[in-house]
């Protein structure tokens, strides 16, 4: 006689199907842990270059001619200096919140006779708003730190032209909004000045870059393991498998 085929193991699928999974979320903890130690590595890279650019002699504004390839990475909190005159009736208050409190940044374009950038010549209290000094006059030379444009809004609010409330520095909706000509693709946050009791208060840029990815790293490598170890108490002829699936 032909001796019956043996019925599977009870819990022989569950068990299979629980160590594929186990598996496989090893594989994707670990994976996203060496993901994070790279990106550690990259942000290291990027703070140092931002603090040598910061701390860096200042350089002259880019042109027209350097607009296209202007990128973030490697232009943002550049030291530059540039010289023109400002166009105090077409200032911006942009909302702010600043080592002083909640207030405004005081945003007034300067004209360079080539083209006009957004000078962020610093923060103001609300109570001050209406008594912003608009000098000097005429043509000055500044320096200051090349910064990205931030288009939509902040501080869950959108920009809204058409009332005057600024949320974030949008150098496009902001050139357009007060009829500027040529504007550069970035905005400049002007170093301390001779303050006033007036302001505005030049010089707070805070340049800070979140550096979690160590701690990131840690918890998906203890996932990995946590899920390794869970994976070799269910392979077959192990004594907790046996238990757990019986």
């Amino acid at each position: 006689m032909i001796a019956a085929a043996r019925p599977a193991p009870r819990g022989g699928k569950a068990r299979t199907a629980v160590l594929g999974l186990m598996l496989l979320l090893t594989a994707a903890f670990s994976a996203l842990s060496v993901w994070q130690v790279e990106r550690r590595e990259w942000k290291h890279a990027l703070i140092a270059a931002v603090e040598s650019r910061v701390h860096a002699a200042p350089v002259a504004a880019p042109g027209p001619e350097h607009w296209a390839s202007l990128s973030a990475e490697h232009d943002a909190y550049r030291h530059v200096r540039v010289t023109g005159r400002f166009l105090h009736d077409r200032e911006t208050l942009v909302r702010a919140v600043s080592d002083l409190g909640s207030g405004y940044w005081v945003i007034t374009p300067l004209d360079t006779g080539h083209f006009t950038v957004l000078v962020n010549r610093g923060f103001v209290a609300p109570g001050e708003r209406n008594k912003v000094r608009r000098d000097p006059v005429g043509t000055i030379a500044l320096s200051g730190l090349l910064r990205v444009t931030e288009p939509g809004g902040g501080f869950l609010r959108s920009n809204d032209p058409k009332t005057g409330n600024w949320y974030s520095r949008d150098v496009a909706a902001i050139a357009a909004a007060r009829g500027i000509l040529r504007p550069a693709p970035y905005f400049i946050d002007a170093d301390a000045m001779t303050g006033t009791s007036t302001g505005p208060v030049a010089g707070l840029t805070v340049v800070r870059f979140a550096d979690n990815h160590a701690v990131y790293a840690l918890t998906w490598f203890a996932m990995a393991l946590l899920c390794a170890y869970a994976a070799r108490s269910i392979v077959p002829g192990n004594r907790r498998s046996r238990k757990a699936f019986a």
